[in-house]
């Protein structure tokens, strides 16, 4: 037996879709597989948490021990993103004011949540240990730090670090046509372990 669940084994978790070449760790950990969609080519390592409305898309590795907490928003991952490990995504969390209780015993009326959809744009990358608020849009080839803390949109092509994470330099585009060159290169039929 592999660390990986099978085909067969996949078809039986309940996902709204999945697609070929899917690498789901059997130690992971997966909330309403109904609200979940992964595309092609996708490793899923151990541990990793997944729950909620989570969309993840092609040529995607999500490293062990990281976590996304969707709630009644979206986590959206385009192609290529990478997720180092002990990453934490949130689109949705407890309200921390006081103002409300923060247990999950609790019924609506006495708890208030607030939340927005996460998006991680093509070729974004997240080093270690970083951690991404509600409502945030990394676009289109961020790249960031370890130990980075993400409260604010990110613009495309930087690469930011920090807590609360600042741009620190322009990311190259190389990988762009890298892309192209990859693509070009694989076979439909192949089954890749990546």
């Amino acid at each position: 037996m592999t660390s990986f669940y099978t085909e067969s084994e996949l078809s039986q978790i309940g996902f709204k879709s999945y697609g070929r070449n899917v690498f789901l760790s059997r130690k992971a950990s997966i909330y309403g597989a109904e609200n979940i969609e992964i595309g092609n080519n996708v490793r899923i390592d151990d541990f990793t948490l997944i729950s909620g409305n989570v969309k993840i898309g092609n040529w995607i590795h999500i490293a062990a021990y990281s976590a996304f907490y969707a709630g009644k928003y979206q986590i959206i991952m385009d192609d290529f993103v990478t997720i180092s490990s002990r990453n934490i995504v949130y689109a949705e969390s407890d309200d921390y004011s006081g103002a409300s209780l923060s247990t999950p015993f609790a019924d609506k009326d006495f708890r208030h949540t607030y939340g927005d959809d996460v998006i991680l744009g093509k070729h974004v990358l997240l080093g270690t240990n970083c951690t991404i608020l509600p409502g945030v849009n990394l676009q289109e080839g961020v790249s960031v730090g370890a130990m980075s803390l993400v409260t604010q949109n990110l613009e495309a092509w930087g690469v930011y670090a920090g807590i609360p994470a600042k741009r620190i330099k322009e990311r190259n585009r190389a990988i762009l046509e890298l892309e192209k060159n990859f693509l070009a290169q694989q076979d439909k039929d192949k089954c890749y372990i990546i």
